[in-house]
Protein backbone atom coordinates (compact mmCIF):
# COMPACT_ATOMS: atom_id res chain seq x y z
CA UNK A 1 0.00 0.00 0.00
CA UNK A 2 1.09 2.92 -0.69
CA UNK A 3 -0.29 7.00 -0.67
CA UNK A 4 1.84 8.30 -3.65
CA UNK A 5 2.74 11.36 -1.24
CA UNK A 6 5.90 13.07 -2.32
CA UNK A 7 7.74 14.64 0.68
CA UNK A 8 10.41 16.89 -0.27
CA UNK A 9 11.89 17.91 3.13
CA UNK A 10 15.20 17.18 2.17
CA UNK A 11 15.38 20.49 -0.13
CA UNK A 12 13.52 22.67 2.69
CA UNK A 13 14.24 23.58 6.32
CA UNK A 14 14.44 21.09 9.27
CA UNK A 15 12.32 23.81 10.83
CA UNK A 16 8.58 24.04 10.00
CA UNK A 17 5.60 26.58 11.00
CA UNK A 18 2.00 26.05 10.72
CA UNK A 19 -1.37 27.59 11.53
CA UNK A 20 -2.41 23.74 12.26
CA UNK A 21 -0.24 20.68 12.87
CA UNK A 22 -2.08 17.43 12.30
CA UNK A 23 -0.57 14.07 13.83
CA UNK A 24 -1.98 10.83 12.15
CA UNK A 25 -2.43 10.61 8.26
CA UNK A 26 -5.74 8.29 8.62
CA UNK A 27 -8.97 9.23 7.03
CA UNK A 28 -10.11 11.68 9.75
CA UNK A 29 -6.70 13.12 9.89
CA UNK A 30 -5.90 14.21 6.21
CA UNK A 31 -9.67 14.69 5.32
CA UNK A 32 -9.20 17.72 8.27
CA UNK A 33 -6.00 18.53 6.53
CA UNK A 34 -7.65 18.94 3.05
CA UNK A 35 -10.82 21.19 4.76
CA UNK A 36 -7.85 23.49 6.42
CA UNK A 37 -6.13 23.71 3.40
CA UNK A 38 -8.69 24.89 1.11
CA UNK A 39 -10.00 27.11 3.72
CA UNK A 40 -6.85 28.65 2.86
CA UNK A 41 -5.03 27.63 6.80
CA UNK A 42 -1.29 26.64 6.57
CA UNK A 43 -1.22 22.81 7.43
CA UNK A 44 1.06 20.41 7.97
CA UNK A 45 0.46 16.76 8.81
CA UNK A 46 2.84 14.10 10.20
CA UNK A 47 2.08 10.42 9.44
CA UNK A 48 4.54 7.58 11.44
CA UNK A 49 4.40 5.62 8.42
CA UNK A 50 2.34 5.72 5.01
CA UNK A 51 -1.51 7.67 4.56
CA UNK A 52 -4.14 5.60 4.96
CA UNK A 53 -1.71 2.10 6.44
CA UNK A 54 -2.57 1.96 9.47
CA UNK A 55 -6.60 1.25 10.61
CA UNK A 56 -8.06 3.80 7.71
CA UNK A 57 -6.63 1.08 5.27
CA UNK A 58 -7.14 -2.12 7.03
CA UNK A 59 -10.86 -1.87 7.78
CA UNK A 60 -13.50 -3.88 6.34
CA UNK A 61 -14.98 -0.64 4.29
CA UNK A 62 -18.50 -0.43 5.46
CA UNK A 63 -19.80 2.89 4.44
CA UNK A 64 -22.64 2.24 6.92
CA UNK A 65 -25.08 4.33 9.27
CA UNK A 66 -27.60 1.81 10.22
CA UNK A 67 -26.24 0.39 13.77
CA UNK A 68 -24.69 3.55 14.56
CA UNK A 69 -25.92 4.77 18.33
CA UNK A 70 -28.12 7.87 18.21
CA UNK A 71 -25.52 10.07 18.80
CA UNK A 72 -23.09 9.35 16.11
CA UNK A 73 -26.08 9.71 13.32
CA UNK A 74 -25.90 13.41 12.72
CA UNK A 75 -22.38 12.94 12.37
CA UNK A 76 -23.06 9.87 9.63
CA UNK A 77 -25.36 12.04 8.06
CA UNK A 78 -22.98 15.15 7.31
CA UNK A 79 -20.47 12.12 6.43
CA UNK A 80 -23.24 10.85 4.44
CA UNK A 81 -23.23 13.38 2.35
CA UNK A 82 -19.33 13.95 1.78
CA UNK A 83 -19.17 10.59 0.23
CA UNK A 84 -22.15 11.35 -2.15
CA UNK A 85 -19.40 13.95 -3.61
CA UNK A 86 -16.36 11.76 -3.32
CA UNK A 87 -15.28 11.84 -6.55
CA UNK A 88 -15.12 15.69 -6.62
CA UNK A 89 -13.58 16.12 -3.26
CA UNK A 90 -11.11 13.47 -3.90
CA UNK A 91 -10.27 12.53 -8.04
CA UNK A 92 -11.20 8.93 -7.31
CA UNK A 93 -14.25 7.46 -7.33
CA UNK A 94 -12.82 4.88 -4.32
CA UNK A 95 -15.01 1.86 -5.67
CA UNK A 96 -17.70 3.83 -3.43
CA UNK A 97 -21.27 2.28 -4.45
CA UNK A 98 -24.71 2.78 -2.66
CA UNK A 99 -25.20 -0.83 -2.55
CA UNK A 100 -27.27 -0.71 0.47
CA UNK A 101 -26.38 -2.20 4.03
CA UNK A 102 -28.54 -5.15 5.35
CA UNK A 103 -28.38 -6.12 8.66
CA UNK A 104 -29.73 -9.83 9.49
CA UNK A 105 -31.71 -11.22 12.58
CA UNK A 106 -31.41 -14.64 13.53
CA UNK A 107 -34.29 -15.15 15.88
CA UNK A 108 -37.26 -13.11 16.58
CA UNK A 109 -35.38 -11.45 19.42
CA UNK A 110 -32.76 -10.37 16.90
CA UNK A 111 -35.84 -9.03 14.62
CA UNK A 112 -37.22 -6.91 17.46
CA UNK A 113 -33.80 -5.20 18.10
CA UNK A 114 -33.65 -4.67 14.10
CA UNK A 115 -37.65 -2.79 14.43
CA UNK A 116 -36.51 -1.40 17.50
CA UNK A 117 -33.70 0.59 16.19
CA UNK A 118 -35.77 1.07 12.72
CA UNK A 119 -38.11 3.08 14.96
CA UNK A 120 -35.76 5.20 17.10
CA UNK A 121 -33.73 6.05 13.99
CA UNK A 122 -36.52 7.33 11.92
CA UNK A 123 -35.62 11.00 12.91
CA UNK A 124 -32.31 11.07 10.81
CA UNK A 125 -34.05 10.05 8.33
CA UNK A 126 -32.45 6.67 7.54
CA UNK A 127 -35.16 5.25 5.16
CA UNK A 128 -34.42 1.71 7.05
CA UNK A 129 -36.69 -1.29 5.38
CA UNK A 130 -37.53 -4.36 7.67
CA UNK A 131 -37.71 -7.08 5.53
CA UNK A 132 -39.01 -11.08 6.59
CA UNK A 133 -40.93 -13.80 5.66
CA UNK A 134 -41.89 -14.72 2.48
CA UNK A 135 -40.58 -11.06 1.15
CA UNK A 136 -36.80 -12.28 2.79
CA UNK A 137 -36.91 -15.83 0.38
CA UNK A 138 -38.28 -13.58 -2.62
CA UNK A 139 -35.90 -11.06 -2.25
CA UNK A 140 -32.51 -12.92 -0.82
CA UNK A 141 -32.57 -16.26 -2.44
CA UNK A 142 -28.84 -16.44 -1.27
CA UNK A 143 -29.51 -16.52 2.42
CA UNK A 144 -28.76 -19.43 4.32
CA UNK A 145 -32.30 -20.56 6.54
CA UNK A 146 -30.78 -19.63 9.52
CA UNK A 147 -31.75 -16.12 9.17
CA UNK A 148 -35.43 -14.97 9.99
CA UNK A 149 -35.78 -11.41 8.53
CA UNK A 150 -33.49 -8.42 8.15
CA UNK A 151 -32.96 -4.79 7.95
CA UNK A 152 -32.14 -3.06 4.73
CA UNK A 153 -30.62 0.80 4.82
CA UNK A 154 -30.68 0.90 1.13
CA UNK A 155 -28.55 4.14 0.58
CA UNK A 156 -25.52 2.50 2.80
CA UNK A 157 -22.75 1.24 1.14
CA UNK A 158 -19.13 0.44 0.46
CA UNK A 159 -15.67 1.65 -0.96
CA UNK A 160 -11.80 0.30 -0.82
CA UNK A 161 -9.91 2.01 2.30
CA UNK A 162 -6.89 1.62 0.85
CA UNK A 163 -7.89 3.42 -2.01
CA UNK A 164 -10.07 5.94 -0.47
CA UNK A 165 -7.40 6.92 3.05
CA UNK A 166 -4.52 7.08 0.76
CA UNK A 167 -6.63 9.64 -1.86
CA UNK A 168 -7.61 11.99 1.10
CA UNK A 169 -4.13 12.41 1.79
CA UNK A 170 -3.42 13.13 -2.04
CA UNK A 171 -6.28 15.84 -2.56
CA UNK A 172 -5.08 17.54 0.91
CA UNK A 173 -1.82 17.67 -0.52
CA UNK A 174 -2.85 19.35 -4.10
CA UNK A 175 -4.87 21.68 -2.00
CA UNK A 176 -1.65 22.90 -0.44
CA UNK A 177 -0.79 21.16 3.16
CA UNK A 178 2.52 19.88 3.84
CA UNK A 179 2.22 16.38 4.03
CA UNK A 180 4.94 14.07 5.75
CA UNK A 181 4.68 10.32 5.70
CA UNK A 182 7.70 8.29 7.20
CA UNK A 183 7.79 10.78 9.97
CA UNK A 184 7.31 9.58 13.67
CA UNK A 185 6.77 12.40 16.43
CA UNK A 186 9.24 12.16 19.38
CA UNK A 187 8.26 15.31 21.35
CA UNK A 188 5.43 17.53 21.82
CA UNK A 189 4.51 19.91 24.26
CA UNK A 190 2.88 23.84 24.38
CA UNK A 191 5.58 26.36 25.13
CA UNK A 192 3.34 29.33 26.35
CA UNK A 193 2.82 30.66 22.74
CA UNK A 194 2.93 27.71 20.26
CA UNK A 195 2.28 24.19 19.70
CA UNK A 196 6.14 22.50 19.83
CA UNK A 197 6.84 19.22 17.95
CA UNK A 198 9.83 17.20 17.14
CA UNK A 199 9.52 14.29 14.87
CA UNK A 200 12.27 11.80 13.55
CA UNK A 201 11.84 11.85 9.68
CA UNK A 202 12.95 8.13 7.83
CA UNK A 203 14.31 9.57 4.51
CA UNK A 204 14.99 6.07 3.28
CA UNK A 205 18.98 6.69 3.57
CA UNK A 206 18.65 8.12 6.93
CA UNK A 207 17.26 9.89 10.17
CA UNK A 208 16.24 13.42 10.33
CA UNK A 209 15.13 15.91 13.09
CA UNK A 210 12.32 18.11 12.09
CA UNK A 211 10.82 20.46 14.32
CA UNK A 212 7.52 22.40 13.70
CA UNK A 213 5.80 24.82 16.08
CA UNK A 214 2.28 26.05 15.18
CA UNK A 215 -0.53 27.96 16.71
CA UNK A 216 -3.00 24.48 16.72
CA UNK A 217 -2.81 20.95 17.04
CA UNK A 218 -5.18 18.08 15.99
CA UNK A 219 -4.07 14.99 17.57
CA UNK A 220 -5.24 11.99 14.92
CA UNK A 221 -2.74 9.35 15.85
CA UNK A 222 -5.16 6.73 16.01
CA UNK A 223 -4.57 3.83 18.39
CA UNK A 224 -1.78 5.73 19.48
CA UNK A 225 -3.39 9.01 19.84
CA UNK A 226 -4.11 8.36 24.03
CA UNK A 227 0.04 8.54 24.34
CA UNK A 228 -0.30 12.25 22.62
CA UNK A 229 -3.54 13.11 24.84
CA UNK A 230 -1.06 12.12 28.05
CA UNK A 231 0.85 14.37 27.59
CA UNK A 232 -1.25 17.08 27.58
CA UNK A 233 -2.83 15.83 30.82
CA UNK A 234 -5.56 14.15 29.30
CA UNK A 235 -5.68 10.23 30.31
CA UNK A 236 -8.03 8.04 28.20
CA UNK A 237 -8.66 4.27 28.86
CA UNK A 238 -8.20 3.34 25.28
CA UNK A 239 -7.01 0.22 24.61
CA UNK A 240 -6.14 -1.52 20.60
CA UNK A 241 -8.39 -4.22 18.97
CA UNK A 242 -7.21 -6.15 15.88
CA UNK A 243 -9.79 -7.14 13.27
CA UNK A 244 -9.77 -10.46 11.31
CA UNK A 245 -10.06 -10.05 7.85
CA UNK A 246 -10.18 -12.14 4.66
CA UNK A 247 -11.15 -12.01 1.21
CA UNK A 248 -12.18 -15.34 -1.33
CA UNK A 249 -11.43 -15.36 -4.91
CA UNK A 250 -13.85 -13.70 -7.35
CA UNK A 251 -17.19 -15.34 -7.75
CA UNK A 252 -20.07 -15.08 -9.86
CA UNK A 253 -21.83 -12.16 -8.14
CA UNK A 254 -24.71 -12.78 -6.44
CA UNK A 255 -24.25 -10.46 -3.04
CA UNK A 256 -25.94 -7.33 -3.78
CA UNK A 257 -25.71 -5.75 -0.41
CA UNK A 258 -23.13 -5.32 2.58
CA UNK A 259 -23.75 -7.38 5.32
CA UNK A 260 -23.92 -7.47 8.94
CA UNK A 261 -25.34 -9.44 11.70
CA UNK A 262 -27.44 -8.36 14.70
CA UNK A 263 -25.28 -8.78 18.05
CA UNK A 264 -22.44 -9.03 15.43
CA UNK A 265 -19.81 -11.95 14.70
CA UNK A 266 -19.45 -11.52 10.92
CA UNK A 267 -20.08 -9.01 8.32
CA UNK A 268 -19.41 -9.74 4.88
CA UNK A 269 -19.27 -7.79 1.52
CA UNK A 270 -18.67 -8.56 -2.65
CA UNK A 271 -16.49 -6.32 -4.96
CA UNK A 272 -17.30 -5.72 -8.82
CA UNK A 273 -14.37 -8.35 -9.36
CA UNK A 274 -16.47 -11.02 -7.54
CA UNK A 275 -14.20 -11.34 -4.60
CA UNK A 276 -16.02 -11.45 -1.25
CA UNK A 277 -14.68 -9.57 1.99
CA UNK A 278 -15.29 -11.05 5.38
CA UNK A 279 -14.93 -10.19 8.52
CA UNK A 280 -15.20 -11.45 12.72
CA UNK A 281 -13.68 -12.50 15.64
CA UNK A 282 -9.90 -10.93 16.41
CA UNK A 283 -6.30 -11.44 15.03
CA UNK A 284 -3.79 -10.66 17.60
CA UNK A 285 -0.97 -8.22 18.15
CA UNK A 286 2.87 -9.15 17.44
CA UNK A 287 3.50 -6.19 19.41
CA UNK A 288 2.35 -2.60 19.46
CA UNK A 289 2.24 -1.53 15.92
CA UNK A 290 1.75 -4.77 14.31
CA UNK A 291 -0.68 -7.38 14.35
CA UNK A 292 -2.08 -10.70 12.30
CA UNK A 293 -5.50 -12.46 11.51
CA UNK A 294 -5.92 -15.49 14.01
CA UNK A 295 -5.65 -18.53 12.38
CA UNK A 296 -8.58 -20.24 15.03
CA UNK A 297 -10.45 -16.65 14.06
CA UNK A 298 -10.57 -17.33 10.22
CA UNK A 299 -11.48 -21.36 10.96
CA UNK A 300 -14.18 -20.37 13.44
CA UNK A 301 -15.53 -17.20 10.72
CA UNK A 302 -16.03 -19.86 7.81
CA UNK A 303 -18.24 -22.00 8.80
CA UNK A 304 -20.62 -19.47 9.92
CA UNK A 305 -19.74 -17.69 6.73
CA UNK A 306 -21.60 -20.50 4.52
CA UNK A 307 -24.53 -20.98 6.85
CA UNK A 308 -25.36 -17.04 6.11
CA UNK A 309 -23.96 -18.09 2.25
CA UNK A 310 -24.35 -21.26 0.91
CA UNK A 311 -22.51 -19.98 -2.10
CA UNK A 312 -19.54 -19.65 -0.41
CA UNK A 313 -19.16 -23.44 -0.39
CA UNK A 314 -15.81 -24.81 -1.48
CA UNK A 315 -14.29 -20.97 -2.42
CA UNK A 316 -10.86 -20.80 -1.36
CA UNK A 317 -9.89 -17.90 1.10
CA UNK A 318 -6.92 -16.33 -1.04
CA UNK A 319 -5.86 -13.43 1.56
CA UNK A 320 -5.81 -12.82 5.34
CA UNK A 321 -5.05 -9.91 7.31
CA UNK A 322 -5.39 -7.28 10.33
CA UNK A 323 -3.97 -4.41 12.21
CA UNK A 324 -4.14 -1.82 14.78
CA UNK A 325 -7.33 -0.04 15.92
CA UNK A 326 -8.58 2.30 18.76
CA UNK A 327 -11.25 1.48 20.70
CA UNK A 328 -12.58 3.06 24.02
CA UNK A 329 -15.00 1.28 26.88
CA UNK A 330 -18.14 2.85 25.61
CA UNK A 331 -17.56 2.68 22.14
CA UNK A 332 -17.84 6.53 21.23
CA UNK A 333 -15.19 8.22 19.59
CA UNK A 334 -13.43 10.96 21.13
CA UNK A 335 -13.88 14.04 18.87
CA UNK A 336 -13.35 17.62 20.23
CA UNK A 337 -11.26 20.05 22.12
CA UNK A 338 -9.10 19.18 24.74
CA UNK A 339 -9.89 19.62 28.58
CA UNK A 340 -6.47 20.81 29.27
CA UNK A 341 -5.28 23.23 26.35
CA UNK A 342 -6.56 25.73 24.23
CA UNK A 343 -5.69 25.23 20.13
CA UNK A 344 -5.58 21.27 20.96
CA UNK A 345 -8.21 18.83 19.37
CA UNK A 346 -8.69 15.05 19.42
CA UNK A 347 -10.27 13.18 17.25
CA UNK A 348 -9.60 9.09 17.59
CA UNK A 349 -10.37 6.20 19.50
CA UNK A 350 -13.24 5.31 16.46
CA UNK A 351 -13.61 1.80 17.83
CA UNK A 352 -13.61 -0.03 14.20
CA UNK A 353 -16.43 1.97 12.78
CA UNK A 354 -14.55 5.28 12.08
CA UNK A 355 -14.27 4.75 7.46
CA UNK A 356 -17.89 6.09 7.48
CA UNK A 357 -17.58 9.03 9.61
CA UNK A 358 -14.21 9.76 9.48
CA UNK A 359 -14.65 12.35 6.67
CA UNK A 360 -17.02 14.30 8.95
CA UNK A 361 -15.23 14.23 12.02
CA UNK A 362 -12.15 15.78 9.79
CA UNK A 363 -14.55 18.29 8.74
CA UNK A 364 -15.92 19.16 12.62
CA UNK A 365 -12.00 18.99 13.88
CA UNK A 366 -11.30 22.19 10.89
CA UNK A 367 -14.96 24.14 11.84
CA UNK A 368 -13.30 23.86 15.21
CA UNK A 369 -9.92 25.21 14.69
CA UNK A 370 -11.71 28.12 12.67
CA UNK A 371 -14.92 28.69 13.95
CA UNK A 372 -14.53 27.02 17.47
CA UNK A 373 -17.52 25.14 17.25
CA UNK A 374 -19.02 22.98 15.11
CA UNK A 375 -22.99 22.62 13.71
CA UNK A 376 -22.95 18.89 14.42
CA UNK A 377 -23.16 17.91 18.04
CA UNK A 378 -20.38 16.35 19.89
CA UNK A 379 -20.93 16.79 23.17
CA UNK A 380 -21.15 12.96 23.57
CA UNK A 381 -18.07 11.96 22.33
CA UNK A 382 -15.81 14.85 24.37
CA UNK A 383 -12.70 13.74 26.04
CA UNK A 384 -14.03 14.95 29.39
CA UNK A 385 -15.95 12.13 29.44
CA UNK A 386 -12.95 10.30 30.77
CA UNK A 387 -11.42 12.94 32.76
CA UNK A 388 -11.50 12.93 37.04
CA UNK A 389 -9.09 16.09 36.56
CA UNK A 390 -9.86 20.19 38.08
CA UNK A 391 -12.05 21.62 35.45
CA UNK A 392 -10.11 23.55 32.24
CA UNK A 393 -10.66 26.78 34.25
CA UNK A 394 -8.43 25.77 37.18
CA UNK A 395 -5.65 24.70 35.26
CA UNK A 396 -3.05 27.56 34.37
CA UNK A 397 -1.20 25.93 31.84
CA UNK A 398 1.15 29.04 31.45
CA UNK A 399 2.52 28.15 35.06
CA UNK A 400 3.37 24.72 34.25
CA UNK A 401 6.29 23.28 32.64
CA UNK A 402 6.20 21.92 29.02
CA UNK A 403 4.74 18.57 28.92
CA UNK A 404 6.26 16.12 26.34
CA UNK A 405 5.54 12.99 24.97
CA UNK A 406 8.66 10.62 24.66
Amino acid sequence: MTSHVTTDINSGPKRLSADVLIIGGGIVGTSAALALAKAGRKVVLLERDLCGSRSSGINYGGVRRQGRSVSQLPLAQRAHRIWEGLSDLIGIDGEYVRSGHFKLARSAADMQALEAYAELSKPFGLGIELISGERLRQQCPWLGGAVVGGSLCPEDGQANPRLVSPAFAQAAQRAGAHIIERCEVREAGYDGTAFSVRAELNTGEGRQSLQVRAAALINCAGAWAGKLAEAFGETVPMFSGHPNMAVTEPIPHFLPWSLGVEGGSIYCRQVSRGNVVLGGGRGYAQDENRARSSHDAILALLPQAVDLLPALRHVHIIRTWSGVEGYLPDRQPILGASSTQDGLFHGFGFCGAGFQIGPAAGEVLADLVMHGRSDIPIDAFSIRRFQSTLPVADFNLASEPERKIQ
